[in-house]
């Protein structure tokens, strides 16, 4: 006896989803390609068939026809901080929720130059970039965006000013006067600061936040009394030295990321100095370790997930033309009061 063989199934083309969701192929194609442009009935309608039918999109016949590769690359100054791991994370989920993927590349720690970014560009073979890197120029950053006239770029937690591009970014002003009001309150006069690296945004804007708070409040701040640094925990070891030279320091010291704090604190518990018995420590950005840290880290909290999230759209409206290219989204931040601070000793 022989035996039939059974005729295998032909894959679902789109013209079998076009027929159950009662729309034109033309349609489908906008909805799996443009859904923002489709209404929600109809999208909701294709995207149900698709389900019942099984079909899949063919992504690189796709991306041939469209001219993109669905893909959006990060610069990142250093992959190993892990201030940026909720960043990433939240762009991400954002980027593959809008079928995009992210491409990641540390862009190193020493200040971009245009052909370091043209390259990386280049590489990545991207649809946009977002940059989480400000050590750019602004010439330089100018430059890069006419060498590259169809990559939008966006930036996110750091940025350049005075360029034509939006920028996603934390309340670093409001965060510091959350600190230096906090120290104020339990009863601190005399106020110190650890900034991050002299040439980035984040060091600037953050020391101006600290300064200003501090003046307004009528509290006491020297020059020696802001120690240069960069976001590292060995620069507040570094910093560390310095304070105990002094003699007549601050009570209160404000740095510029959790990381120097981190260093800090270590380095005056192990010249016998009591945190926060006989001096005040906080830090800003509120990652991971802060909570269990000794003691816990007194800090500012960035909305990172947020800051990724936020960055992943604005970017996919540069590519469909609904962003504007000059906004600025500033997130809102909280202080999150720990152990490490506390009342100004007598």
């Amino acid at each position: 006896m022989v035996q039939k063989t059974k005729t295998p199934r032909s894959a679902p083309k789109v013209v079998d989803v076009a027929r159950l969701a009662g729309v034109s192929t033309a349609t489908v194609s906008r909805v799996l390609n443009n859904p923002d442009k489709v209404s929600k009935d109809t999208r909701e309608a294709v995207l149900a068939a698709v389900s019942e039918t099984g079909y899949r999109v063919n992504r690189a016949a796709r991306n041939l026809r469209t001219n993109s590769s669905r893909s959006i690359l990060a610069l990142v100054p250093n992959l190993s901080n892990p201030f940026f791991s909720n960043i990433l994370s939240g762009l991400e989920r954002a980027l593959n929720a809008e079928d995009y993927n992210l491409l990641v590349t540390d862009s190193g720690d020493a200040p971009l130059s245009v052909d370091q970014m043209d390259r990386l560009i280049a590489a990545g073979q991207a649809d946009g970039v977002i940059v989480l890197d400000g050590s750019i120029s602004q010439s330089d950053f100018a430059q890069v965006q006419n060498n590259n006239p169809s990559c939008p770029m966006v930036f996110a937690c750091e940025w350049v000013n005075d360029v034509d591009c939006p920028s996603v970014r934390a309340d670093n002003m409001g965060g510091m006067a959350n600190l230096v009001d906090h120290l104020w309150e339990n009863g601190h006069r005399r106020f110190g600061h650890v900034m991050g690296p002299a040439s980035n945004v984040l060091s600037t804007v953050r020391r101006e936040g600290f300064v200003s708070r501090v003046r307004a409040l009528g509290g006491e701040i020297r020059d020696d009394w802001i120690v240069p640094g960069d976001f590292s925990i060995d620069a507040g070891r570094v910093a560390a030295a310095a304070i105990l030279a002094m003699t007549d320091a601050p009570t209160a010291w404000i740095c510029a990321s959790d990381q120097i704090a981190f260093g800090l604190i270590s380095a005056l518990n192990r010249a016998g100095v009591r945190v926060p018995e006989d001096v005040s420590v906080a830090g800003f950005d509120n990652i991971e370790m802060t909570e269990v840290f000794n003691p816990p880290l007194t800090t500012i909290h960035q909305p990172r997930n947020k800051m990724g999230h936020q960055a992943a759209m604005s970017i996919l409206g540069l590519i469909r033309g609904q962003e504007n290219s000059a906004r600025i989204h500033i997130l809102p931040v909280h202080l999150v009061s720990r152990k490490s601070t506390g009342p100004a000793p007598r």
